[in-house]
């Protein structure tokens, strides 16, 4: 059964020569764990059953051991050396979290020191950061399990195990593998324009004017990207937007965007008072973010020509009857852009899209 020359492959894919008193003394452990010796007929009768030839893993030898000994009726023997192999798993995996601690603290940047998410959008290097990728080796593996599986279940074994092995060579890639979410959603703001953050978990209730629409929106795109992987989309944005302006400020707003609208020292204009809210909106999602690992949101929004918008929102309404207003969201969107483009030169702005 067992050569000197022989080969196996450790954990780490290394090759090492094969110690039978390895197996021998770990076998000796078990026994002695509940109680009870091993003699040598005894060791013998249960390597009997074991096959090592070059090139068999660790992992394959540990298993067999595993039947040995509950083919030789040594089922408590067994148990204990099934939780003296979990045991020291557990031990190996605090062990590389804490190297991968080390190494991600020492590291130049987060880039460098991600061992499993090196492409992530994350700029600072810092304690929130290490958190969020501390647990990615595990949502690895048990992304994994639950898509091998559902291949199993679908096209049988042998399509389950071709796909971890062009996984694991390389071949192919699988995207997202960090993270348990859902990738990237664009969402109607319908259900936050009639019922506020609720549904979504959230206590703040339906937005009544400009100002709380701001607010209000923040907390959604916060709430509805923690539970995203990837961008969170709002199509709707600006119309929406430009809705709550045109209630404060009359539809025809964009006509005299120079007027005087606001009573306090200031005295602001009502584009003042428009850029002035999208300065708290692209400010505040571009912030880092407790509930994405110290990323910002992901957001995308949508520009419309008037007739792709007339096919999504002719029979469009909103709560109170009426009707979106082309005239005024078209200005609305240029002035977005012209903002955007202009704020963008004095800082970098990574969002929206």
């Amino acid at each position: 059964m067992i050569s000197s020359e022989i080969f196996i492959i450790k954990r780490d894919g290394k090759k090492e020569a094969f110690s039978l008193d390895k197996i021998k003394n770990a076998i000796s452990k078990a026994f002695l764990s509940v109680g009870s010796f091993a003699t040598q007929d005894v060791i013998t009768n249960v390597l009997s059953r074991v096959s090592i030839s070059d090139g068999t893993n660790v992992e394959e030898i540990q298993n067999q051991v595993e039947v040995a000994l509950m083919a030789e009726h040594y089922y408590s023997v067994a148990k204990a050396y099934m939780l003296y192999r979990q045991k020291h798993l557990e031990d190996r995996e605090v062990r590389d979290k804490l190297k991968f601690l080390m190494d991600y603290c020492d590291a130049s940047n987060p880039a460098s020191g991600s061992k499993y998410d090196a492409n992530a959008n994350v700029e600072n290097k810092n304690i929130a950061t290490l958190i969020g990728e501390l647990p990615k080796s595990n949502f690895i593996r048990l992304n994994r399990r639950l898509l091998t599986d559902r291949l199993r279940d679908m096209y049988g074994k042998e399509a389950s195990d071709r796909y971890l092995e062009l996984l694991n060579h390389h071949f192919i890639y699988k995207n997202d593998e960090t993270n348990l979410a859902n990738y990237c959603a664009s969402i109607t703001m319908y259900p936050w324009l009639i019922a506020g953050t609720t549904a979504v978990g959230g206590n703040s209730t339906a937005p009544t004017n400009l100002k709380s629409f701001c607010g209000g929106f923040i907390n959604m795109v916060f709430i509805v990207s923690s539970m995203l992987s990837g961008a969170c989309a709002t199509p709707e944005f600006l119309m929406y937007m430009n809705y709550f302006i045109g209630l404060e400020y009359g539809q025809d707003y964009y006509k005299h965007p120079d007027k005087l609208a606001d009573l306090s020292l200031k005295q602001r204009s009502i584009d003042k008072i428009i850029t002035d809210c999208f300065e708290q909106i692209v400010y505040s999602i571009n912030q880092p973010t407790g509930a994405r690992n110290f990323q910002a949101v992901f957001w995308n929004v949508a520009y419309y020509d008037k007739y792709y918008f007339n096919s999504l929102f002719e029979h469009f309404v909103f709560p109170d009857g009426s009707k979106p207003d082309w005239g005024s969201l078209s200005w609305l969107q240029k002035r977005f852009m012209k903002w955007f483009n202009e704020e963008r030169t004095r800082t970098v702005l990574t969002f929206p899209v």
